[in-house]
């Protein structure tokens, strides 16, 4: 289902101004604390009304501005979960999932709905006996309850430690999987955001400036800015060729070789997503020999983006994928890299997160 966004509006003396189109799938708002993405969810919602502009989902107009449409938010069939889960402390699990009205997905105990959330066997606790994690996944099951056309996100793992974190998201990505509704996701973290999204709308100060697929988005080295150094990277499309290597480490088949990262929590024939960091990866014109380091991939290089910094973001493509390389722009000069000429992507095994391997494979 396709969602159409352009809207402006103030907010005391913050400017929201965003405009954006997603068909479908996992849409994930990007972008650092107070750049307007809850805003524009909340816009959604109809929480808040824009000044000006228009919402649409598919067919149905939820706000129009010159026609004065605006549905008010219990008549828009959207689930909304924020950062706490906001579960109804006197109710038990069962209870608050059964606030809502009861869907196909979601009805019983024995409902496969359930079974992907993992919360089949708490149906009798109380929101004081659950964990975060498990508090946040009865928040999303309740908020499927009304059958929602949409699915908003509010930063869901924000109160999750790391651990929790890796443990909660295969859920997540289990829900993605079995249901089509739009999700509209919002983080500041790309770990996240790269496991879960299929696309990516990136925000600064109350404006959208970057909106693409995903995976587009961030092999693009003129995005670096906008995404962030730290977070500027790649994703690829692996199959899990053997889970267990028994040294920890499993192998992950690319288009071009095969990558041994920690030890994935998968079957072998798995389709994953693995994010590799552009500062992760040096470049090499010709086919290392004697490193420590186990993946070496071939690559051509696609395009080379020099910023204002000493560091150029070099594009690659290896096999069907594409990675980017952070290097010095002295360097990058030293081995003449240029466009077409092919060269071996280095990347370390313990640079790779256990944050940045799951999600679906973008195809």
């Amino acid at each position: 289902m396709s969602v159409s966004v352009q809207i402006t509006q103030r907010l005391g003396d913050f400017a929201l101004d965003a405009s954006f189109e997603s068909e479908g799938g996992v849409t994930a708002l990007f972008g650092p604390s107070g750049c307007g993405k809850t805003s524009v969810i909340n816009a959604i919602a109809g929480l808040s009304r824009p000044d000006a502009g228009h919402i649409r989902l598919g067919d149905q107009v939820l706000f129009d501005g010159e026609t004065g449409v605006f549905v008010p938010p219990h008549k828009r069939r959207i689930g909304y979960v924020f950062q706490e889960p906001r579960l109804f402390p006197h109710m038990s699990v069962g209870q608050n999932i059964g606030y809502g009205r009861p869907n196909q997905l979601y009805s019983t105990r024995g409902d496969g709905g359930l079974a992907v959330l993992g919360i089949e066997h708490l149906m009798e606790r109380y929101p004081r006996d659950l964990s975060g994690g498990e508090a946040q996944r009865v928040a999303i099951a309740r908020a499927l309850t009304s059958q929602p056309k949409v699915l908003l996100m509010d930063e869901p793992l924000a109160a999750l430690d790391d651990a929790r974190k890796t443990d909660f998201l295969p859920y997540l990505q289990a829900l993605v999987a079995k249901t089509s509704i739009p999700v509209f996701y919002v983080s500041h973290a790309m770990s996240e955001v790269a496991q879960l999204a299929d696309h990516l709308v990136v925000m600064r100060d109350g404006r959208v400036v970057r909106s693409g697929a995903l995976a587009q988005l961030l092999s693009d080295p003129a995005a670096i800015s906008d995404i962030g150094v730290r977070e500027a990277g790649a994703i690829l499309n692996v199959t899990v060729a053997q889970a267990d290597a028994s040294d920890g480490l499993s192998v992950l088949a690319t288009s071009a070789g095969r990558l041994f990262l920690p030890k994935v929590q998968a079957e072998d024939g798995t389709a994953m997503r693995v994010r590799i960091r552009a500062s992760d990866v040096i470049l090499s014109k010709d086919k290392p020999d004697g490193l420590s380091a186990l993946n070496i991939l071939p690559c051509t290089v696609t395009q080379i983006h020099e910023g204002q910094g000493p560091g150029v973001a070099v594009a690659l493509r290896s096999g069907e994928d594409a990675l980017m390389a952070r290097i010095t722009r002295r360097s990058a000069r030293t081995m003449g890299l240029t466009a077409g000429l092919r060269c071996y992507a280095v990347i370390k095994s313990v640079s790779v997160a256990p944050t940045d391997m799951g999600g679906r494979g973008t195809g």
